[in-house]
């Protein structure tokens, strides 16, 4: 079987690069938490599911730490030093083919738990400890400016909500369908989100 041409990317093809890069670097550690970067993401994604969330946040949560693996900058290490921005490159492949509210998801959810640190001190206690330890490389809890400026983000309830899925997604025994089982709900939303934005 020939490997599938992933050089342009397409709205026919973009559900299978994702997957593509589920299946082979799914397994790959997560942040030092008892999870694979699979696991995570998918862990979200089902909680969202079973939860009875709208199509775009369980597909928010699915794609949020994509980035981890298009990322130039290379995926996290815990020795690191300095932020390697994969919300950026996440938002970035994603872009092209998702609606504003997923590509708003991936790319501040790193701002909303700044955000939520900031504005909940109670959240800071679900934090585990390697997303303490990233907390600090990507500035700490919001200013009042920085707040201000997050909440008006017209996509804050749902950034807020897969920030959660993101916390509540690292359970070392928790059981979960694999990416396949999600990939015609992405393709729905991306089809929805193009075929709109055409006509």
């Amino acid at each position: 079987m020939s490997k599938p041409d992933f050089s342009t990317l397409t709205q026919d093809n973009i559900v299978a690069f994702l997957g593509d890069i589920f299946d082979r670097r799914g397994g790959e550690e997560y942040l030092g938490e008892p999870v694979t970067m699979a696991e995570h993401m998918l862990q979200g994604a089902t909680i969202a599911e079973q939860n009875d969330m709208p199509e775009d946040v369980i597909v928010a949560a699915l794609l949020h730490d994509i980035g981890h693996f298009t990322s130039e900058f290379g995926t996290y290490h815990p020795d690191d030093t300095e932020d390697r921005h994969h919300e950026d490159a996440g938002a970035e492949v994603l872009a092209p083919f998702f609606p504003s509210v997923v590509t708003d998801c991936v790319l501040y959810h790193v701002a909303a738990k700044r955000y939520l640190c900031a504005t909940k001190p109670e959240y800071f206690k679900r934090l585990s400890t390697a997303s303490v330890h990233t907390l600090e490389l990507q500035g700490g809890p919001m200013s009042g400016d920085e707040v201000t400026t997050f909440e008006a983000n017209p996509n804050l309830e749902k950034i807020i909500q897969v920030r959660y899925l993101d916390e509540a997604g690292k359970r070392a025994d928790m059981v979960t369908p694999d990416f396949w089982h999600f990939a015609p709900m992405v393709q729905r939303v991306v089809d929805a989100h193009l075929n709109a934005s055409s006509g």
